[in-house]
Order: C-alpha cells, then structure tokens, then sequence
C-alpha cells in the first residue's frame, strides 16, 4: 500500500496520506488520510479484512472516501446485493479505519444505542451504573460506525441520530445529564434500498420514508448500482478457483448473462425477484456442491421466484444455457 508517514497530533487519528490511485485503481485529487496499521488506530479487532479481489466503483468509491477525509456523512443507496455495505467496509479495510456496521432491524430500539441503567454487584452491594451503548462507545474511540438498511429504522432511533447527522454532532445522554463530544475520528455511514421516499417497487418491505429534515442532514448521497458483466465476471472466477477452466469460464459467464437479464426484466416490469451478485455467487457455489447447474439454479434463485412469472425467467435460462427447464421446474413441482 502506497502510503506517507505524518506526525498525529491526536491520540487513535490517521497518521499516513494513501495514494488513491494506487490504492484503488483510480485517479482523484482528494488525500486519502489513513492509519498506518490497524494496531495504529487503537481499535485493530474492529479493522476490517481486505478482500484482495474486491471490485470499486470510483464515484462511490471516492464518496466513501470523502466521508473518512472530510467527516461527511455518508449515505449510499442501491438495489439489493449491489455491495453498498461491503463497498463501505472494503474502503475502511484499506485506510485502517476501525469499523462497525449495524443492522437498523425493528428490534434496535433507542436503549440499544445509547445505554440503560444497569444494576450490578460491586464490593458485595449492588449498585445501579449506566451501561453506554454502541453509539456513546464508538462515539468516543473514533470508531466508524455503518447503519445497514438505514431505512428501516424504527422512529425513536431515527431521532436520536438525526443530532449526530450534524457536522459537530454532539450526543446528550440525558440518563446522565452529560453530552458527549464526538472523537475527531468518529465517522458516520449508512446504506439504505430506498432513498428515503418509501418503497414504490414492493421489493423492501418494512421500509419507512425517512424525515426530509434528517435525509437533508447526510452531506453526501451515492447512488451505486450492479457491476458491468465483465467486472461481475472477473469477481466470481477470482472468488471461485474451482471454475478456472474454459468450461467454467463459460458456465460463470452464462450465469452473469442471466442475472443481467433479470435485472433488466425487472426493471421494464416483466418480473419481480432480481438475481443480486450475491444469488450468482450463491448459484455457482451450489452448483460445486450438487455438480449440476440446473438443480442449483432451481434451488438458488427460482424457486424464489412468483410462479406467474418462471415461464419468463425459463425463457431467459433458455437464452444463457441453450437449455429448456424442466416443465415441472417451472410450474413449481419439483424441488
């Protein structure tokens, strides 16, 4: 990794400058501050680990790396297994940024994020402490923090992160009668399937529009969509040593096909499920494990799928592989 020694003025703050250009394959005027190890952040189990064959998008690439330079609030958007949380992690695995992602499901609650009283057995007596949560935790260790499916947060969570939203955001535990001041390290992300607006497609159910005053509130949006064929392609015979025959070359390539074509049938309304690289991924690894493509198509992905709509995606497995799908795969009758 190219990178340049700086003097850190502050405890646990980037103490080198990466070259994006060599780092991430493209070039940008913005420096790129890092940690010159992960045991020079402070926090080295919280680091994430490289993905050496890891695909980045420059535009979304260069925002994340606004928000690690600059203290941007980052939020990236896109469909479903397009990598916007990994996109996040891979970034902060290459500055040696310590990391967290949280998932904003409907059981994170207010108390799970800030902390609740708590009581314990100290010198045989028990005493009430505060126990603080995730939030006041990374809060003061300048860790950064990702919420995944940022969208589905429940209000009363929403509300307590639209004042850290703020470019000083500052923490009021009121438990405590204390306000916390952000590390100068804390960063603050978050990737969500919707913009913010409410789902219009039926494809991410559970999510909520969010607060036009908070949504204002993150400096940057990224939109980040699925990767071209090729790269696609490339990522999953890296990913996948045992297709590194021509035979394999040809079969990945076939899948990647017919994801595209799933996601452009989706797209014009023809079909509903889309097939992620994560379900190509999923589909290749399966077809290792039963050595037949068909039945891990069939088990990966189609029988996902809405019954009115396999006669299409058949035509579309057709198309790829030259091959028809069993009349009773598609009706639904075989396993």
């Amino acid at each position: 990794m190219a990178i340049q020694k700086k003097n850190s003025a502050i405890s646990g703050m980037p103490d080198t400058t990466i070259k994006v250009k060599t780092v991430f394959g493209f070039a940008s005027s913005l420096a790129a501050p890092a940690f010159s190890s992960s045991e020079a952040s402070g926090a080295p189990e919280h680091v994430p680990a490289i993905d050496p064959s890891y695909s980045f998008d420059p535009k979304t690439t260069e925002a994340i790396l606004a928000g690690f330079a600059r203290n941007r609030r980052v939020l990236v958007q896109g469909w479903h297994g397009t990598g916007k949380s990994t996109h996040i992690e891979q970034v902060a695995a290459r500055l040696n940024w310590p990391l967290i992602r949280i998932n904003l499901d409907g059981h994170v609650s207010r108390i799970d994020l800030i902390g609740r009283d708590a009581i314990t057995l100290r010198e045989g007596k028990q005493v009430t402490e505060f126990r603080e949560g995730i939030l006041p935790w990374a809060m003061q260790r300048g860790i950064a923090l990702v919420f995944d499916e940022y969208d589905a947060g429940r209000p009363d969570v929403m509300f307590v992160l639209q004042r850290l939203l703020e470019a000083e955001g500052k923490l009021t535990l009121t438990e405590q009668n204390r306000v916390l001041t952000p590390h100068p390290a804390f960063r603050l992300f978050a990737t969500a399937n919707t913009v913010g607006l409410g789902d219009a497609t039926g494809l991410y159910h559970g999510t909520n529009p969010i607060n036009q005053g908070q949504l204002d509130r993150w400096n940057i949006v990224a939109q980040l969509d699925y990767l071209s064929a090729e790269k696609e392609e490339a990522i999953m015979l890296a990913r996948l040593p045992g297709y590194a025959t021509p035979q394999g070359h040809k079969t990945i390539r076939a899948m990647v096909v017919m994801a595209a074509l799933t996601r452009e049938g989706f797209k014009h309304g023809e079909i509903s499920t889309v097939m992620s690289p994560r379900t190509v991924l999923s589909w290749a690894e399966n077809a290792e494990i039963f050595g037949d493509v068909e039945h891990a198509f069939r088990l990966s992905f189609l029988n996902k799928c809405d019954r009115a709509e396999r006669s299409l995606i058949a035509e579309y497995y057709q198309r790829c592989f030259g091959v028809d799908l069993p009349e009773g795969a598609v009706k639904g009758m075989l396993n």
